[in-house]
């Protein structure tokens, strides 16, 4: 897949889909800027794809969780003239336990991560993009759009935002050549699972999908001009079957399927 004379800002890029997906892009042509919080995993990967591809790689360090990220990563890159064709809204983050035992610290830092970063993010460059009437944006929901999730219940509410805003600029720039897309992953071998805390048996590791398998159904899909995309058939074929199952009954599979705590009894909380 050719991208030659585009320029990609990837967010989250020190790994996993978002590493793959930068890692695409500048095989393809684009350059590329890569944006996320380990600067060393970043200049790495940056010295790769120069190598690799002999095209212009650039490093933004930045936590897009802090208040003011989106808007100094904006003014970084093309708020100082430098045009950005496609933007990939990829940075994300869970945290994998019961609702109630999570700091509420943590979980407005995944929210501000999660919803208000990207969100930010593709009003301004979405408003650079029709301006120049060509661009294309793809967020990075999950399957976890598709139910509610236990043990994962503002990650998978925030995803069916994600997946639903998406999908609704995408139709209000319909009559532009302005692009968006919404690629919803399922399980993939990177490191989220581990910074969510979540332990994942080591046979079940074998049915992750790669995160190269991952970005190339998303581009794909991107520059197809698609709106949506689910990566993986055996995830299609799931969110499929799930519009006929009560929401109950959905609940409590995804419940199952990610390993959920027990239901929380007051008493574990105390009685304040």
């Amino acid at each position: 897949m050719q991208h030659p004379a585009l320029t990609a800002l990837v967010t989250g890029a020190s790994s996993g889909i978002g590493e793959a997906l930068a890692t695409q892009l500048a095989a393809g042509g684009a350059d590329v800027i890569l944006a996320a919080r380990r600067k060393d995993r970043l200049e790495a990967l940056a010295a790769r794809l120069r190598e690799q591809h002999r095209v212009r790689v650039d490093v933004v360090e930045i936590d897009l969780s802090a208040a003011g990220a989106a808007e100094a990563l904006w003014a970084r890159t093309e708020g100082a003239g430098r045009r950005v064709d496609v933007l990939v809204n990829n940075a994300g983050s869970g945290v994998h336990d019961s609702f109630v035992s999570i700091p509420w610290e943590r979980t407005a830092t995944q929210l501000q991560l999660n919803l208000v970063a990207l969100t930010e993010l593709t009003h301004r460059f979405a408003r650079a993009m029709v301006a120049r009437d060509r661009g294309w944006i793809l967020n990075v929901a999950s399957v976890g759009a598709y139910m509610p999730v236990p043990s994962y219940a503002t990650y998978a509410a925030g995803k069916a935002y994600v997946r639903s805003f998406s999908e609704a600029i995408a139709d209000e720039l319909r009559a532009t050549s302005v692009r968006v897309c919404c690629l919803n992953p399922g399980g993939t071998a990177t490191e989220f699972m581990d910074a969510a805390g979540h332990e994942v048996p080591s046979l079940a590791r074998f049915t992750l999908m790669s995160s190269e398998r991952c970005a190339k159904i998303g581009l794909r899909a991107l520059f197809a001009g698609r709106r949506n995309v689910i990566a993986g058939w055996m995830n299609v074929l799931a969110t499929f079957l799930f519009r006929f199952l009560p929401r109950r009954v959905t609940t409590r599979f995804a419940a199952l399927a990610m390993s959920a705590p027990p239901p929380v009894a007051r008493a574990a909380l105390g009685s304040g």
